[in-house]
């Protein structure tokens, strides 16, 4: 019996040696470029990874780096979400800057600034406020049709004054041992902002791929049109990813405003949305909408975060850090793009690209003489 030719339609496919698979994995990159700065800092600094127990609580870079980075994972998730469906929310910043000055606002006005009644109230003003503002920017892009980046810039430049009119230009201070705990607190020896983070994760990550949810955010993001024609609702869609997108935005604001416990209208989340970008980014989901990865996005937000510890380690001086960061992660995009990829590897192969082309065989004699019969019968 004569084995099956490989060029028939019988064939199986060739398989895809196990490096190159892994490499062709939407993790691979991201998880890549952290473990690259990790042990580049692990060079640097001998007990980088080195966590210790103190007071019952854990400490070290990582810790740092997981509670630091949970606001910016927060954002991004939210992100991710509105970028999958072909938008973009620039107004993250604002909503961050705006959750902590009505929260702190309130705390600092109330009679017991201290109490869990006076926490949960100034929380549920911030994440209700937050929520109005993911209406309005799903209201001017679902139902007026105003391009996501227009919407969005002009909440991002209003709320940015919003939230100093709130604080009337002033750093306010706050003294509450129960607000405290959001950002800057401990339970079960972790950072509690890192367990509201996780948890946030985990639920998003369950909605959006344990139901239909997810499915109809890639097909909106993916085909608008066929998307419509088969029924699908995309406005109500499209409101409800900058809804989520504006409240995870205001619990990363609360994390901030706690760690601190003051609220800054002018420097709170300042620029946090190009970082969110950026992660989203390196996560693997692209600008263009459809497919999306949340576990590429919490990734990305830690390469981010761990480059910023990596720049502060190194000692860069601050007025150069941005272009630092925009540096490494212009490299970064570069490694994971599969056509530049392609590119070095034609580039590095021997004998590609050298000497003329091979010419194309001459016709037969018979298939000259068939086609000079079909012009002339």
């Amino acid at each position: 019996m004569t084995p099956p030719d490989d060029t028939g339609a019988g064939a199986r496919p060739p398989r895809v040696p196990g490096p190159r698979r892994l490499a062709g994995h939407p993790l691979f990159w991201p998880a890549a470029v952290l473990a690259a700065l990790l042990l580049g800092n692990v060079a640097l600094t001998h007990d980088f990874l080195a966590v210790r127990v103190q007071n019952g609580h854990l400490y070290g870079s990582l810790v740092d780096i997981l509670q630091f980075g949970a606001p910016l994972i927060l954002v991004s998730l939210g992100m991710t979400l509105v970028i999958a469906t072909r938008g973009i929310d620039l107004s993250v910043g604002s909503t961050v800057a705006i959750a902590g000055a009505l929260a702190c606002e309130h705390i600092a006005t109330a009679q017991d600034p201290g109490s869990p009644a006076t926490v949960l109230t100034a929380i549920a003003t911030a994440l209700g406020v937050a929520a109005a503002i993911g209406l309005l920017n799903g209201f001017l892009v679902a139902r007026l049709g105003v391009q996501p980046i227009v919407a969005t810039l002009v909440l991002m430049v209003a709320g940015r004054g919003v939230a100093q009119l709130i604080t009337d230009g002033q750093i306010i201070s706050v003294s509450s041992a129960a607000y405290k705990m959001i950002g800057g607190g401990y339970w079960l020896t972790l950072p509690f902002a890192v367990l509201i983070a996780a948890a946030l994760v985990a639920v998003t990550s369950l909605v959006t791929r344990r139901t239909a949810l997810g499915l109809l955010i890639e097909s909106v993001g993916g085909n608008p049109v066929a998307s419509r024609l088969v029924g699908i609702r995309a406005a109500g869609l499209l409101v409800t990813v900058y809804v989520v997108s504006a409240v995870c935005a205001a619990v990363a604001g609360l994390m901030i405003s706690s760690n601190v416990s003051s609220a800054d209208g002018n420097n709170a989340g300042l620029w946090i949305e190009l970082d969110a970008i950026l992660a989203v980014v390196i996560g693997g989901t692209a600008l263009t909408g459809g497919r999306f990865s949340l576990g590429g996005t919490v990734l990305g937000a830690l390469v981010i975060q761990t480059l910023s510890t990596t720049i502060y380690t190194l000692g860069v001086p601050p007025e150069t850090t941005l272009v630092f960061k925009a540096l490494v992660v212009i490299v970064v995009c570069l490694v994971q793009s599969p056509a530049f990829r392609a590119r070095l590897s034609r580039r590095g192969s021997p004998g590609r690209g050298r000497g003329p082309a091979a010419p194309d065989p001459a016709p037969a004699a018979g298939d000259v003489q068939a086609r000079r019969q079909e012009v002339h019968p």
